[in-house]
């Protein structure tokens, strides 16, 4: 029996010929990953094994993003454990204001992270890096105490479903409406604990921008991890942005798939996920009735890349924001602001009538830089829309592309681009 990209990649780390799925293994990671809100958790409990220090200290990376710059005085004491700890420890690859960005964004774009890796992070949305060929999972803060301590994990192999990606996509059609399209297709449990395994001719025709956007909202469906096979783009990519080797697995001809799915990417239209589940999604052309929004957010480890910024600007040039809404810009990274800096979006996004951040999660968790009071309406490129997670349990959040989310900011609904006559 034939193994999957991501079986592959676990054995191997496992020091195992063969995995299947349903197997309780023990691999050795490549990196270990926390944030400002996670970290302080997994260093408590650390500080409880008898360790007298962290297992690499190269292999190691925590990212203060949610809570940055510090909001209050408990996200300052969180960020202050984690940076005492980091010194403690000589960790190098420790990022705090001024040269942190979302952590999802900015590990791949530092080189952190490659293909044939092995990475757990006390993040949910740590499946991102999947879109580099890497084997990626969100974990508690326990196991990553225990990553950091051992340089080990725990997995059950997962099985997998296999997406078949054709076509070419429409313009304003992105890797945000292709997964927001999967998600509302098999549901929010439809992957549980799978690994959502993408394949198919159709993928040279998404950026690795949008690859990202899709391995990142994979625990949306329930999935353990999204995976990209490696190609030219992906090798391109890695040589510009990482000095580490890299190793590329491919899946068996005759391996096993609980489900496989085809999606013709020419069939998709901008999609948006209502609230309060990211399955319950409408196509642009399904919403007969406007709804109306207060509030429009562009940026997030999902959509919060130059592509993304790109489009948005393209957008919103010679616009203005509609007068009683809101638009919040945050490029993902420092790197990335420059980018738009350089390229003049950050001008084009300020004379339309929005504000630019700084590197944050900021909202997208209900931390802070764009709070929903209760009533509110949102469109945001980020990944959840949860009750009461941007803010008040009354208010809602709409899930969408950067296209979708510029085009709403200026029409004060919900809106695709065609609709400003692009």
């Amino acid at each position: 029996m034939g193994m999957t990209m991501t079986q592959k990649i676990l054995a191997a780390h496992a020091g195992l010929d063969h995995v299947e799925a349903g197997q309780l293994i023990e691999a050795d990671l490549d990196l270990v990953l926390g944030n400002d809100i996670t970290s302080p958790v997994a260093i408590h409990e650390m500080d409880k094994m008898t360790v007298d220090t962290v297992f690499n200290k190269d292999k190691i990376a925590l990212v203060m993003d949610h809570f940055i710059p510090n909001k209050d005085i408990k996200s300052a004491e969180h960020c202050k454990c984690v940076r005492e700890f980091a010194c403690r420890h000589d960790i190098t690859n420790y990022f705090d204001v001024g040269q942190m960005g979302i952590e999802h964004a900015l590990l791949p774009e530092k080189g952190l992270t490659v293909a044939g890796d092995v990475v757990i992070g006390a993040d949910s949305h740590t499946c991102t890096y999947g879109a580099l060929g890497a084997f990626s999972t969100g974990v508690g803060s326990t196991d990553m105490a225990a990553g950091m301590a051992t340089g080990k994990a725990w997995f059950k192999v997962p099985a997998a479903i296999k997406f078949n990606i054709v076509g070419k996509p429409k313009k304003w059609v992105s890797g945000k409406d292709v997964i927001l399209h999967i998600i509302g297709m098999i549901g929010v449990d439809g992957a549980l604990y799978k690994s959502m395994e993408f394949t198919g001719e159709g993928i040279k025709n998404l950026s690795m921008d949008d690859r990202f956007t899709i391995a990142n909202m994979a625990i949306e469906a329930g999935g353990k991890n999204g995976i990209f096979p490696v190609d030219e783009l992906t090798k391109q990519y890695m040589k510009e942005h990482s000095v580490r080797t890299y190793k590329i697995y491919e899946a068996d001809e005759d391996a096993v798939y609980e489900a496989e799915y085809t999606i013709d990417l020419g069939e998709l239209e901008p999609t948006i996920a209502f609230p309060h589940l990211p399955e319950n999604t409408k196509t642009i052309s399904q919403i007969t009735e406007p709804v109306v929004i207060d509030q429009s957010v562009i940026g997030s480890c999902t959509n919060g890349r130059i592509d993304d910024l790109r489009v948005a600007a393209q957008i919103l040039k010679g616009r203005k924001v509609k007068k009683g809404v809101r638009c919040i810009v945050i490029p993902a990274t420092q790197a990335i602001y420059l980018q738009a800096m350089d390229e003049g979006l950050l001008k084009i996004f300020i004379e339309a009538g929005a504000v630019v951040s700084t590197p944050t999660c900021g909202p997208c968790l209900g931390g802070y830089m764009g709070i929903l009071a209760a009533g509110e309406r949102c469109i945001s490129t980020t990944n959840r829309n949860f009750v009461g997670r941007m803010g008040h349990v009354d208010s809602e959040v709409y899930l969408a592309s950067p296209a979708v989310a510029a085009a709403s900011a200026v029409t004060g609904k919900i809106s695709a681009p065609e609709e400003l006559g692009l």
